[in-house]
């Protein structure tokens, strides 16, 4: 018996398209070189936001996920904490709320609140931030776990894949054929004949320090660091913490190819950035950094459907950092548009077929 789909990829992106096509009756296989959430998704913090995403078609995929994610993560130490979007100088503030009230008109829970408020809510923060807006949406997850659970019951294949085509995989333990192949590989998905490259991202680990950061919280540049397309190193300040305790530090981004060297400018800044947000950070350790690699698109947007190039292949790629958060809603679409079902939301935005993605 041949699968009717395989799909390329264990993580948490392709973990979510075979979830997604088991649901509506089809027999799946997923293969992947190293196993579930061997990759990118055990390299992230495990966000779900909506936070960070001004109207349009990334931020309605986000909302549809973030219904979709309760029900799917109960095994995966779902949080649904909150963040906190802070202004560091006087000139962040107006922006800052335009964005929000952008927000808010698509059906966005933005919260206005006074820096007073903020630190009522974040008492370690610094008390010199100029504004704050609350996004209750906003939460968190383990993605190995959410991945690990998304693939339950469903058949994984370790194996490294050669070639494709639209209805057959070839290892090296021989050619799978099938009805359908998903390109779910993150930014390794340029091999399938789409634009997306690897854009690095690191993440300092700090000792547990049990209920010291509450949200997630971010200095509001962090918004225009994901929407930029510079190559060169950026950081923005993001803290958050972990059930463990541990408190997690970002954001970098650096598009170097696949170069997985941790450099020490690169933890310096995070750790100055992070220190800016909550000063007593100085005083606690840091455990560990560890990397990753964000797919990224040139317009910033996911790759979700059928290419036209090679009918029977469908890519779901190019979620960049926001892979976690994009997930249920990416498997939903893509499953509804495999099977001709109606789509979860447009799915013309993220088509193959657009100049900026095709190679």
């Amino acid at each position: 018996m041949h699968p009717d789909v395989v799909v390329v990829g264990a993580g948490i992106i392709g973990a979510a398209c075979a979830q997604a096509l088991t649901a509506r009756g089809l027999d799946v296989l997923v293969v992947d070189r190293r196993g579930p959430a061997s990759g990118t998704s055990a390299a992230g913090e495990g966000n779900v936001l909506v936070s960070d995403k001004g109207p349009g078609p990334e931020l309605d995929l986000a909302k549809a996920s973030r219904e979709l994610w309760p029900e799917l993560a109960a095994d995966a130490e779902w949080e649904e904490k909150g963040g906190l979007v802070v202004a560091t100088t006087p000139d962040a503030a107006g922006p800052l709320h335009a964005f929000a009230a952008s927000q808010r008109a698509v059906g966005v829970e933005a919260c206005e609140i006074t820096p007073q408020e903020a630190l009522a809510r974040e008492p370690h923060l610094n008390p010199a931030i100029t504004a704050a807006v609350h996004y209750p949406q906003d939460a968190q997850l383990n993605p190995v776990k959410a991945t690990r659970t998304l693939l339950r019951g469903i058949a994984v294949r370790h194996a490294e894949v050669s070639a494709v085509d639209g209805r057959s995989v070839t290892t090296a333990d021989g050619v799978i054929s099938c009805g359908a192949v998903v390109n779910a590989t993150g930014p390794w998905a340029r091999g399938f004949g789409v634009n997306v490259l690897p854009r690095r991202g690191v993440v300092l680990v700090t000792t547990p320090i049990p209920g010291r950061v509450r949200h997630k919280v971010y200095d509001a540049d962090y918004v225009g660091a994901v929407a930029s397309g510079d190559a060169d190193l950026q950081t923005s300040g993001v803290v958050e913490s972990t059930q463990a305790g541990t408190v997690l530090i970002g954001s970098s981004r650096q598009r170097k190819g696949f170069d997985d060297t941790i450099e020490s400018r690169v933890l310096k800044a995070l750790a100055r950035r992070a220190i800016a947000l909550f000063p007593m950070l100085a005083d606690v350790p840091v455990m560990r950094a560890y990397g990753g690699f964000r797919p990224y698109a040139p317009d910033h947007l996911p790759i979700i459907g059928e290419d036209p190039r090679t009918p029977g292949l469908w890519h779901a790629t190019g979620h960049e950092g926001a892979g976690v958060g994009l997930a249920p809603a990416t498997g939903r679409l893509l499953a509804d548009l495999l099977t001709g079902g109606t789509p979860l939301v447009d799915p013309r935005p993220f088509r193959v077929d657009r100049q900026e993605v095709m190679v």
